[in-house]
């Protein structure tokens, strides 16, 4: 193997093609020679970096992480996609043969082999561009387009087609391989998915492709599972006639849908009301509440407030402890749920505040809003009323004791067995 001369022919093809296909029109070769010298070692660049994005670096997708394809799958696609391709050029240069005649051309196999082989140079070295984010692609297209060029300028050389016949020549046999790449794709993907829990997944490696485990993806598909298995128990416990079972599994099931892994004792009213401010803007506290009520394991516990002045126009504050819902709040928190919306009279916008949630609503014409936080992905604090801005709501939250709530967030928690 002549990897200098391998170089030299990449480097010559790619900058200067019009006299290199005169070069290699000339050059005496083999169909064997071709492939172990030049096709096995360029057309393996695509599938190996296909391989790594797919199986090691992953495909990063909007909002729910990046998802990567198991060594098992990626192999096997790997391998499959080499084969195809190795296969593909062959085909691809009968295909160019026997369109000759049809374009002027004379009738060649070796050097219909030729042109492919050097003309798909290009797509073959961008090939490795595919690992790059973004402009990868880009990079990836730019090589194909430049392939199919190196083909218009090859066939009037290599296939003695005339020239203002060339590009006809290269518009059908192109067409043919779009054809024939969809064909392979379809039978890779196929044979690929049929691979899938079979021979391969013994040498120990996953087929199933999966996002990275602390995405939101990984974490949904976590949730999945758990849900899946907590479906199992339940459907197992109604069979089985107990009761106490029964209620164990439906306790297990609601707290798994709820994204948690156990249940939730929310904090007793008392401890609750303890964190309504006395005083609020100046003014005194009246007519608090607080409870705790919920059913299957799932609790919560409310308390409430309101903050009167001289005028009659009040504020008020509810604390909220959602106990199971902490699970469903740390995955809104992994989707980094954002949204902004202007209404006729004022705004409503959902972002993050560090690791918090916050919800805000304002009305221009009443001069009034809410404004809510949730800390520790558990309990939520909303202040609202009639106030001079959003500013001045968000200011009477910050004068609750919210650190003193979040420490409390892992209070009360007991965990299943997995």
């Amino acid at each position: 193997m002549d990897f200098n001369k391998l170089l030299q022919r990449i480097k010559l093809i790619l900058t200067s093609p019009k006299t290199e296909w005169i070069a290699i029109e000339a050059e005496q070769t083999s169909v064997k020679e071709l492939y172990l010298g030049y096709i096995l070692i360029l057309a393996a660049v695509s599938p190996i970096a296909g391989f790594i994005k797919m199986s090691v670096f992953g495909i990063k997708v909007p909002f729910m992480g990046t998802y990567r394809l198991g060594f098992g799958a990626g192999i096997s696609n790997m391998v499959l996609n080499y084969l195809f391709i190795l296969a593909g050029i062959y085909l691809m240069a009968l295909i160019i043969d026997m369109l000759a005649p049809s374009f002027g051309g004379t009738k060649d196999r070796l050097q219909a082999l030729k042109v492919v082989t050097y003309a798909y140079t290009a797509a073959w070295v961008a090939g490795i561009f595919q690992i790059l984010p973004w402009i990868g692609m880009l990079l990836l297209l730019a090589g194909s387009l430049y392939s199919i060029y190196l083909l218009y300028l090859g066939l009037p050389v290599t296939m003695k087609c005339p020239a203002e016949k060339s590009l006809g020549y290269t518009a059908v046999s192109m067409l043919i391989v779009i054809i024939i790449s969809f064909a392979i794709s379809a039978v890779v993907g196929g044979i690929t998915g049929a691979h899938m829990g079979s021979g391969i997944q013994h040498t120990g490696m996953s087929n199933q492709g999966s996002f990275d485990k602390n995405s939101l993806g990984g974490k949904l598909e976590n949730w999945n599972k758990k849900l899946e298995q907590a479906g199992k128990e339940m459907a197992q416990a109604q069979k089985s006639g107990d009761s106490e079972s029964q209620q164990k599994a439906a306790r297990k099931l609601m707290a798994t849908a709820m994204g948690s892994n156990g249940t939730i004792e929310t904090l007793a009213p008392d401890r609750i009301k303890a964190f309504l401010p006395e005083k609020l803007a100046g003014r005194t506290r009246s007519q608090t509440s607080a409870e705790r009520g919920g059913a299957m394991g799932f609790q919560i516990s409310t308390a409430k407030a309101s903050y009167p002045d001289s005028n009659g126009h009040s504020l008020k504050v509810e604390i909220t402890d959602m106990g199971l819902a902490k699970g469903v709040m740390a995955l809104a928190g992994w989707a980094g749920v954002e949204q902004e919306r202007a209404t006729a009279n004022g705004f409503e916008k959902t972002y993050k505040q560090g690791s918090r949630m916050v919800h805000e609503q304002w009305n221009n014409t009443s001069h009034s809003g809410s404004y809510t936080i949730i800390v520790g992905n558990r309990f939520s604090v909303e202040v609202s009323g009639e106030a001079t801005d959003i500013t001045a709501l968000k200011n009477m939250a910050q004068n609750i004791n919210l650190s003193g709530l979040e420490a409390l967030k892992d209070e009360g928690i007991s965990q299943e067995k997995e």
